[in-house]
């Protein structure tokens, strides 16, 4: 598909001539009530098999004229005899299939019902390496208790489950500084949801008692932690950021939630998303960036980017369908890992994309992420998409002699951190290596995105409750998932056949390199990866300057972004991408970087 494609289908979407048929706006009038009976037609001939365009007739009147508007949508072209074929059998042809249109609405598809497609990331004949589990982490740092609530609440996961273990530290005092600045804080960042500060405390007292009697759960014991609120949580809100569900109370908590649990974390707060886990704006306001208080967050995992760069976290889990952990992470300055597709269970989660959404954790620093990743690995009979894969994670293994593929194009048109940090991974004894990919329409994948969205939340779009979402500008929701009952069926087909072809071409490149290390916002990566289901880390390397507020949102002349003179100074870095179910190497060659680069442990201003 040609480049002016690819542009239709990113903003206008193909149409179903389906749908345009069955919306009394297009032709006008209610259902055909001429129809015969069932007992008034002449009883078939026995052995007589069915047929196409038999079916009794549905639907409003549709006309050659409706078929001729919506060869606009669907960039074809009938002949006059074609259209009238068309417009005289759809009644009786297409209509009846769009039964949860026409009615009478059978059967509920209920929102945790999975399609019966299923996709993979592993390619038929593929095998990935085999290893058993491992987790070795780094031995952490002897250091003294510092004096301020602040230093301690900076630190990372692995210095204060050293404190906590060793009993320097309780949990009950560290969830108590973290909910403290969750208070002071949240009115500028805007990133709570709830705050659980009651069942955060009985679980810190829990960890205190358990520890103190030789019962240490392993290094997220007492570690406060908060969760994007598209996980579900017995008896306190779950809200997907939107009006229709702000006052949505789940009976169950969802598996990544039990996990934690499991592992003693503590829940300290519900974080916020852009509505429906799109960019950072929901029904509370805009999550801005602590760096950065002039321009958003950036999104969809807004509150734990947020949170977890301002200290009112020990860590964050966030999700991700097509940049929603690695954009924030940017923003804000954090390390995100988007784990492998099928890794981590979505059971109990806001479903966009049953095909494509991830979970994965949002840390300060890079091994903070692989001891949250290893605690929520597995699968679970909740998510039929769950993969069984070992978590194969060893700090002291070396890097050297690793071969880094990298996009010479893209590099040079990326920023001096981003070819600084190719240089560094080169003087860690990496083996840079060019790579390339096809010059192919990547962002029609966009169409799996949004048909899976649309028919998710197919329901607001019916009864009307798009329109109580507060974003309403043209690249919301409202207007993709409206748009999107338009796209066609043999479109979609189409674009997970080309699913297919670049997951091939994902194979061959992994075939010449061990890890990919790319501009983390590039959109080709972003929309390929989270297609093929592979595996980036985001991570802080250095800093930018910029003259201008940055968005996730288009362009709106009316509305114009902040400018700085002199510009600010903000945070930027680099996505390791990996092959599938391989979040160790990049996780080790993460932390190699993240050491080299030394820009880890500095704070944003005014929260530190």
């Amino acid at each position: 598909m040609e480049p002016t494609r690819r542009k239709f289908l990113a903003h206008t979407s193909l149409g179903l001539i389906g749908t345009v048929a069955l919306t009394a706006r297009g032709a006008g009038g209610a259902a055909d009530s001429a129809t015969p009976a069932a007992d008034q037609a002449p009883a078939p001939t026995p052995g007589t098999p069915s047929a196409f365009a038999t079916s009794p007739a549905v639907g409003p009147e549709v006309s050659a004229a409706t078929f001729a508007e919506a060869e606009k949508l669907m960039q074809v072209t009938l002949t006059t005899a074609e259209l009238d074929q068309a417009a005289e059998t759809w009644r009786v042809a297409m209509a009846p299939l769009y039964e949860r249109r026409t009615g009478p609405k059978k059967v509920a598809l209920e929102s945790t019902l999975p399609p019966a497609t299923r996709w993979d990331p592993r390619l038929p004949g593929e095998k990935p390496a085999v290893h058993a589990q491992r987790f070795v982490a780094s031995a952490a740092a002897d250091l003294p208790l510092p004096n301020r609530d602040a230093d301690i609440a900076f630190a990372p996961v692995t210095q204060l489950a050293h404190w906590i273990k060793t009993r320097k530290l309780t949990s009950e005092r560290l969830t108590r500084i973290y909910l403290e600045r969750l208070r002071k804080f949240d009115p500028t960042l805007r990133c709570v949801i709830t705050l659980t500060d009651e069942r955060a405390l009985a679980q810190a007292r829990q960890a205190d008692r358990e520890i103190a009697a030789g019962r240490y759960r392993g290094p997220l014991h007492g570690i406060p932690w908060g969760a994007k609120d598209l996980l579900d949580t017995a008896g306190i809100r779950t809200t997907y950021g939107a009006e229709p569900f702000r006052d949505r109370v789940p009976t169950r908590d969802s598996a990544v939630v039990q996990r934690l649990d499991a592992a003693g974390a503590v829940l300290v707060a519900k974080l916020s998303l852009g509505a429906l886990a799109l960019n950072d704006i929901w029904f509370g306001g805009q999550t801005v960036n602590p760096w950065l208080t002039a321009e958003g967050a950036s999104g969809s995992s807004a509150g734990p980017g947020a949170a977890t760069a301002a200290g009112l976290v020990g860590f964050s889990i966030g999700s991700e369908t097509g940049g929603s952990i690695v954009s924030p992470s940017m923003r804000c300055g954090v390390t995100g890992l988007r784990p492998t597709f099928g890794r981590v269970p979505r059971t109990g989660a806001m479903t966009l994309c049953w095909s494509l959404d991830k979970l994965g954790p949002m840390t300060r620093t890079v091994e903070d992420a692989l001891l949250v990743l290893d605690a929520i690995s597995g699968v679970d009979p909740g998510d039929v998409y769950g993969i069984e894969a070992p978590l194969d994670y060893d700090a002291h293994a070396p890097v050297r002699g690793l071969r880094v593929g990298y996009f010479p194009e893209w590099m040079r048109e990326a920023t001096a951190v981003d070819r600084a940090a190719l240089d560094t991974l080169r003087g860690l004894g990496l083996t840079p290596v060019e790579v390339k990919i096809p010059d192919w329409p990547y962002d029609c994948l966009n169409l799996i995105l949004f048909a899976e969205g649309a028919a998710a939340f197919e329901d607001l779009a019916l009864d009307g409750r798009l329109a109580e979402l507060k974003a309403q500008v043209p690249d919301a929701w409202p207007n993709v998932f409206r748009q999107s009952r338009f796209l066609s069926a043999v479109d979609l087909v189409q674009a997970d056949r080309l699913r297919r072809k670049v997951a091939q071409e994902m194979a061959r490149v992994f075939r010449e390199v061990d890890l990919l290390l790319v501009p983390s916002l590039r959109d080709e990566m972003l929309v390929i990866t989270n297609c093929t289901g592979h595996p980036s880390l985001t991570l802080r390397t250095g800093f930018v300057e910029v003259s201008e507020a940055r968005s996730d949102w288009a362009p709106d002349p009316a509305h114009p972004l902040p400018k700085f003179d002199p510009p600010r100074r903000v945070p930027h870095g680099v996505t390791l991408i990996g092959r599938l179910f391989d979040e160790g190497t990049i996780g080790r060659v993460g932390v190699a970087l993240e050491k080299a680069s030394g820009v880890a442990k500095e704070r944003p201003p005014g929260f530190a």
